[in-house]
């Protein structure tokens, strides 16, 4: 099972996407891969000190976007994205919609276009990993508001006052997506139990033959 999870700042992807993971091994079993490292200045597995990431902060955009996309190639390698099970949370499309915002590149026509980047992804994408499954997970922008105050993040990157282009922008990344593949969940007055649930409901067409054994492998008697 392949799942790109996407979602404005603070609608809870990080929260959802470990809670997919552990349903999914639960369930199917195996070693299931997760990814929630594409936010810069957070771009790694391990937690940075605050003097790693403001060292990353203080490089030039022009490296930045070259870091970003190796960083983006080597997740789309065959013999890694290639393993049966993946969660990616926010990947090419995080860029396509944070680049051009906040870090200084990845504008239509330039170099590092993230626009178009984010299309060649997903054409790879399809052919490494043909189940690959894209989900929007959003709320309301009052919604959205809220958490920013109640748990601000320390390395935030949304604005108050851009919500609303920040959601419009994960929905039009979500329309204009080359994967067909595709869920949207509303948390805004969901707990992160009833967003699993509505994930699992939705996940049930798009599992491949070999999820579905492993499912029914799993729950067999012992």
């Amino acid at each position: 099972m392949h799942v790109i999870l996407t979602g404005c700042e603070y609608v809870g992807t990080t929260t959802l996407g470990w809670a997919i993971s552990r349903w999914a091994k639960g369930v199917m079993g195996g070693h299931h891969w997760f990814h929630d490292h594409w936010k810069i200045p957070e771009v790694s597995h391990q937690p940075h000190t605050r003097e790693e990431n403001q060292g990353f902060l203080a490089l030039s955009a022009n490296l930045r976007e070259s870091f970003q996309r190796y960083h983006m190639e080597y997740h789309l390698q065959p013999g890694f994205y290639g393993s049966p099970h993946h969660v990616m949370v926010g990947f090419h499309i995080d860029e396509a919609v944070y680049a051009p915002l906040y870090y200084g590149y990845g504008e239509p026509g330039e170099y590092g276009d993230r626009e178009s980047a984010a299309r060649t992804t997903e054409a790879a994408l399809l052919e490494i990993a043909r189940d690959t499954v894209l989900i929007l997970l959003k709320a309301s922008p009052e919604a959205i508001k809220a958490r920013m105050k109640a748990e601000p993040h320390e390395n935030a990157l949304v604005k108050d006052g851009d919500v609303e282009k920040v959601l419009a922008a994960f929905e039009d990344q979500h329309t204009r997506s080359l994967l067909r593949k595709k869920i949207v969940i509303d948390n805004t007055e969901q707990t992160v139990a009833e967003s699993l649930a509505d994930f699992v409901t939705q996940i049930q067409p798009f599992l491949f033959h070999a999820d579905r054994s492993r499912i029914l492998t799993r729950n067999l008697p012992k």
